[in-house]
């Protein structure tokens, strides 16, 4: 028998990290093709800027749920 959505994501509240953002990676690679290394690249460089001035307190994060409630209200939801 499948296994259910609901299994998988309890599945992977058992994992590290590291092995949820490569299963999601692959997930992705599977569905939509790879990503070009160019474009890997500069999202590495922005993602490592973006968390160095978080580190640096030059800018401040939003609470997941602040971000997704301007998403929704946005969206219209």
């Amino acid at each position: 028998m499948p296994i259910s959505l609901d299994e998988i994501v309890d599945e992977t509240r058992e994992m590290p990290a590291e092995v949820v953002s490569e299963l999601i990676d692959r997930i992705m690679s599977a569905r939509h093709g790879g990503i070009e290394a160019s474009v890997a690249t500069a999202w590495k460089t922005e993602t490592g800027r973006r968390i160095a001035e978080i580190e640096g307190g030059k800018v401040k994060g939003v609470p997941l749920e602040e971000s997704l409630a301007r998403g929704r209200k946005i969206a219209g939801l």
